[in-house]
Formats: structure tokens, sequence, C-alpha cells
């Protein structure tokens, strides 16, 4: 890599860090929830009900935000030093953040502490693995790398770094934004309960707003029902620990299905 000034250093290192928390989202939004391929926990003992996996999952996901936060704050911070031809340099570092994300899941997560495979119920677990770490480890990665290596010339000047920081962190903001809303259609909602809450809490929740039970499991630990859009939040009340569709928490949740 050539040689830089050390704010842009700096900077690019952060922006890695970005890139690597989107690539955790990622693998979240498209694997755990729209494809529903694996949880975080999929493989661990003792972590078999959907609330147990939906609950860390959601732990995940919370860890993505730290980190992608920690990389905007980062990259605000060293705007001041930023070169005005930095944006190459910002969308190499992004990719580059976002392949060592899926290459760091590859090796740790499936292959050493094999908490999940990309896809469990095919009958070769090992081929879904290495066409995910190609795909979306591997070739972008390296394209980062070379987006990087190819940047050439330096001139003064602020304004460009700055706002190649803002509009990277007013998309990051619009994705957080647009996953308060469940998919249009959704007409149910996925309730995961604290525990201690009993069925007839349960029951007496639901009934509180004129709901419609559609699915539970065997405990009423987690439940599936429909109910008016504006009564979901209300579920917090009764001891729901999470509740799709109701904005708090806002990601991937809010467009799972049971």
């Amino acid at each position: 890599m050539p040689d830089r000034s050390g704010p842009e250093r700096s900077g690019i290192r952060w922006a890695i860090v970005l890139g690597f928390a989107l690539g955790g989202f990622f693998d979240g939004i498209v694997l755990h929830q729209i494809l529903q391929w694996h949880h975080l926990l999929s493989l661990v003992p003792g972590v078999d009900t959907i609330r147990g996996q939906v609950l860390w999952d959601g732990y995940f996901h919370a860890l993505m935000y730290l980190i992608a936060a920690a990389g905007l704050w980062g990259l605000w911070r060293t705007r001041a030093g930023l070169q005005q031809q930095w944006g190459r340099s910002l969308v190499g570092a992004l990719l580059v953040g976002f392949g060592s994300w899926h290459i760091v899941d590859s090796v740790l997560s499936h292959w050493l502490l094999g908490i999940h495979r990309i896809r469990l119920d095919s009958p070769n677990p090992l081929m879904w693995d290495l066409i995910w770490l190609a795909a979306f480890g591997v070739l972008p990665f390296a394209a980062g790398w070379l987006l990087l290596r190819s940047r050439r010339g330096r001139s003064d000047g602020r304004r460009s770094a700055t706002m190649a920081v803002l509009l990277v962190g007013l998309l990051t903001a619009g994705l957080a934004a647009w996953s308060l809303q469940p998919p249009k259609g959704q007409r149910f909602t996925t309730v995961v309960f604290a525990p201690g809450v009993r069925p007839a809490d349960v029951m007496n929740a639901i009934s509180a707003h004129d709901g419609r039970l559609v699915w539970s499991d065997p405990k009423m630990a987690v439940v599936v029902v429909d109910v008016e859009q504006a009564d979901r939040l209300s579920f917090y009340r009764h001891g729901a620990m999470l509740v799709s569709g109701s904005g708090l928490p806002n990601g991937c949740f809010n467009w799972s299905r049971a």
C-alpha cells in the first residue's frame, strides 16, 4: 500500500471498521432473516429454542451497531486531515472491511468454533461455506485492496472528505431508519416474552388488544399474533422482550417470520 499521511491512514482504518460492521449487518439480514438459513448460534448445544436463537441474533446486531458507531465516530474525527480526492480510498476501505467480516466469520464461526454454517440444510455445508467466503469475503477484500493501492496523487482541501463522511453517515442512518418498519403486507407480529411470563398472562395480553393467536411454541414463550400495528408496542408492558414491527428494536427482527 502506498505511503500516506497519518490522518489519511487513520481514516482508512476507521472506514475498514465501518465496513466490517456493514458486513455483519449484511450477513445477519440476508442469512438470519431473509433466507433464514441459520442463526448465530444454530449449532451451539443448549441454545435450541427460537427465543434463544432470536435473542442472540439481537445481541449480535447490537454489537454491529456499536462497531458501526465507532467507525463513523472515527471517520468524523479524522475528516479534517483527509485529502480532497479521498472518495476512492473510502470505497476501497469499506470493501476491505466488508470482506474482512466474512473472512473472519468463515474461519472463526464456521470452522474453528463451529457455531453455525452458511446453509445448515445442505448435504454439503462446506461447499456453501466456500462459495459465500469467495463471493462476499475474498472478492470484496481483493477489490478494496486494489482500490487502495491504485489511488494516486494528492491534493489539498477538506470539503470532499467531510462530504464523503457525511454521506456514509446518512446512508447508515437511513438504513437504520428503514429497518424500523416491517415489510408491507406483514399482518403477523412475532413476540418473544421474558422468562417467567405465564401462558395465561400471554393470552391476557393478546386479548387486551383484540388480537388473534396464530402460532406459539409449547411454553408460549414465543408467539405469532394477528394484531393491529398500533397495538404492537404495548406488548412490552406485558413482559415482552422483543416485538417485531413495533419499531423497538429496529433492524432484522422486524422482518422475521415464524
